[in-house]
């Protein structure tokens, strides 16, 4: 790891965007892209998540941000005391860990036996870290070498950066450490407590715990399109999609289909009932964003329903929280396409008129081509099965 690398993720983290670090750095995007790549795979922690257009800092980037701005502002200082400039060259962060090792003992030699380096080694790294710099550090004697005010300067800032990246990976590998045991799965957003996704859920984690104790099972709940994007990062071992359709690249098995119908309010008048067409182009449609699976069934049943200039015409509300969806269909005179079973168990339930049998929710398991995902998945097929 070098400090080029570390200033120019900690830019991404501010600037919250690739594009935006690489031209406030004057770097190329490809050079940011790999430079997010590489610290995130040292320590193993997803540091960006995408919101839109933009890149967003994740909860654990946001714990390390101090760090890494500790790291930032120190790195610019130590490049502004050779050059007088701000841009940061790529010093490895052992080269700084052997300066100051080096400045400590006092003698090059000392210092060489405790890292285990020949003293040659030790003598050619310390003059390149110097010419890297643009000043020198170190004043060499026959009694040993001493900093210079500028290597007096240089060794604050590398043992500040050096304790900033220290703490970073120690907390890293404590995360990693603690979830490397632990099964990621990814789920659809539950519609509520009462729904069969949210059910399902809360047995398949009471028998999960029972069946591998020593492995905990992690759910986190997100959109489709996420979902798929988490799992091809790893940030999740297994998925829950609902929708039959994903990507080649894994392997998956259909769980169940739930039988979706037109939600309205209770106050609907018969006649309204038998023209759905009308009824649709009456009311405001409230619908989940096009990330998920419902959507785009969603969509399916509208261009089936409706002609071109009709669907022109819709009032589309895109709200992405199916509770706040159920209030507007409840409360505030909207329509949704939902799933029957579980807006049927919401008491009082709104008014559900019940589509076409091509119109069904599918809920699947999806996992990566590998012999351990395989595994899982078949012992989470078998839970399901049960549950």
């Amino acid at each position: 790891m070098d400090l080029s690398t570390l200033c120019l993720v900690h830019s991404i983290l501010e600037e919250r965007g690739i594009r935006r670090a690489a031209v406030a750095s004057g770097r190329p995007a490809s050079s940011a892209s790999a430079a997010l790549r590489r610290v995130e795979a040292v320590l193993s922690v997803p540091l960006v998540r995408r919101d839109g257009q933009a890149l967003v800092p994740t909860l654990e980037a946001e714990a390390r941000l101090p760090r890494f701005s500790e790291i930032a502002h120190a790195a610019t200082a130590l490049a502004a005391l050779g050059t007088g400039t701000a841009t940061v060259p790529a010093i490895p962060l052992p080269a700084l860990a052997r300066f100051a090792a080096a400045a400590r003992a006092g003698s090059i030699n000392a210092a060489a036996k405790n890292l285990g380096l020949g003293q040659p080694q030790l003598t050619r790294q310390l003059s390149h870290l110097e010419q890297t710099i643009g000043c020198k550090l170190l004043d060499r004697s026959a009694a040993g070498i001493s900093c210079t005010p500028a290597g007096l300067e240089a060794l604050t800032l590398a043992e500040r950066i050096g304790t900033a990246w220290e703490a970073l990976y120690v907390a890293s590998a404590e995360r990693f450490r603690r979830s490397a045991a632990t099964w990621r799965l990814g789920t659809v957003i539950p519609f509520g407590h009462e729904s069969e996704i949210a059910a399902l859920l809360a047995r398949l984690a009471v028998k999960w715990r029972a069946a591998r104790p020593r492995q905990p099972l992690f759910l986190s709940s997100t959109t489709a399109d996420d979902l798929v994007s988490g799992l091809k990062t790893r940030r999740f071992d297994l998925i829950l999609l609902d929708t039959d359709r994903y990507p080649a690249e894994f392997d998956g098995q259909l769980i169940g289909r739930s039988q979706l119908a037109l939600a309205a309010p209770l106050a609907l008048e018969e006649a309204e009932r038998q023209d759905i067409a009308a009824l649709l182009r009456r009311y405001p449609i409230a619908v989940p964003s096009p990330r998920s699976g419902l959507r785009q069934m969603t969509d399916r049943f509208l261009e089936a329903a409706l002609s071109p200039a009709d669907r022109a015409r819709l009032t589309l509300v895109e709200v992405d929280s199916i509770p706040v969806i159920i209030n507007l269909v409840l409360d505030h005179g909207h329509l949704s396409v939902l799933p029957e079973h579980s807006v049927a168990n919401i008491a009082p339930p709104p008014t559900l008129l019940p589509l076409d049998a091509a119109y069904q929710q599918s809920l699947s398991l999806v996992w990566p081509r590998d012999a351990l995902s395989r595994q899982a998945a078949e012992t989470m097929l078998a839970l399901l099965a049960k549950a």
